[in-house]
């Protein structure tokens, strides 16, 4: 079974107010939006990210959520903006051509999924849940952060590895989907590991599988999929920063520059191990490595989801 990785949730800088100089970019603070709801994982990496970013830029950087359609309308307002100033956007990719529609900053994180079910879901392990699911495939149902996000596309790529056929929820975000999950008004989700290990350790919800290579040092309990009988299973996000298209070279080279002061920041790098979130190499960082591993990803997953059968239509 091939390695699955998940498509980016990237930040993007467009301009919504009066262009500056490349030499003075940028003069004003920066708004992050975060086209999912609160409380999700790509809102909690954007806010422990916001800070270290600000005293690298020297401007503040604010996070605000716009949460819809599975991050459509948030990419929305990036995409129609010009390319030069302030609005930092963390978005999911999906629904869009990041190798041609966006000038690549730094690739920053990678972080594995986790199979969740709610607390009194019968089964421990990845071939109970299965089993079960199979056997009651018509009576479950299981939720995500909305239609081609990376909790619905980890958890339709799973179900077809393993042979199952289940109701999927979509939510406007990764917040309410686990606020449901706890609540037990669906059955299982597949989450970010920021967002999974913090439930699994307070035992609001049950961690079923790790989606990796290898078991996290912060959960070593957790068994991965690929030990539990689904052989080379894997579902990884990736976030990065991106500018849209055209923005000019220097204002690219300081946004690229101040993330990698950030992602040096000894404090940072210890929130990112506490949330199970790797920082990528400093190879990876560049702006000419992301467009090459966003054009590689591009190619990868195509074939994977067309055969599962996903749409975001």
């Amino acid at each position: 079974m091939p390695r699955m990785r998940i498509a980016a949730a990237a930040a993007v800088l467009v301009a919504l107010c009066s262009s500056a100089a490349a030499q003075d970019w940028p003069t004003r603070p920066v708004t992050m939006v975060v086209p999912f709801a609160a409380g999700g994982a790509f809102d909690v990496l954007a806010r422990v990210f916001s800070p270290y970013l600000s005293m690298s830029l020297g401007q503040q950087v604010i996070v605000e959520n716009v949460g819809a359609a599975a991050g459509i309308v948030g990419t929305n307002r990036v995409a129609k903006a010009t390319p030069d100033a302030y609005n930092q956007t963390l978005y999911k990719k999906l629904p869009y051509n990041a190798a041609t529609d966006f000038a690549p900053v730094a690739l920053l994180v990678e972080q594995p999924m986790v199979l969740l079910t709610r607390k009194d879901f019968p089964a421990n392990t990845l071939q109970e849940f299965i089993a079960y699911a199979k056997a009651n495939a018509t009576k479950l149902q299981y939720g995500s952060a909305g239609v081609g996000s990376t909790t619905h596309l980890s958890c339709a790529l799973l179900n077809t590895a393993a042979g199952l056929d289940i109701t999927h929820v979509p939510y406007r975000g990764g917040g309410p989907v686990t606020a449901d999950l706890i609540a037990g008004q669906i059955h299982y989700m597949c989450s970010n590991s920021a967002s999974a290990f913090p439930q699994i350790t307070g035992n609001t919800l049950k961690g079923i599988a790790l989606l990796a290579r290898s078991r996290s040092p912060l959960l070593p309990t957790l068994a991965t999929a690929d030990e539990q009988g689904l052989a080379g299973f894997e579902a990884i996000t990736w976030n990065a920063f991106f500018m849209p298209k055209g923005t000019p070279a220097a204002i690219v080279k300081k946004l690229n520059d101040a993330t990698i002061e950030a992602m040096n920041t000894p404090a940072l790098k210890d929130r990112m191990h506490e949330l199970g979130v790797t920082l990528v190499a400093p190879e990876r960082r560049s702006p000419e490595y992301l467009q090459t591993f966003v054009e590689s990803e591009i190619a990868k997953w195509g074939g994977p989801i067309k055969a599962a059968g996903i749409s975001a239509d």
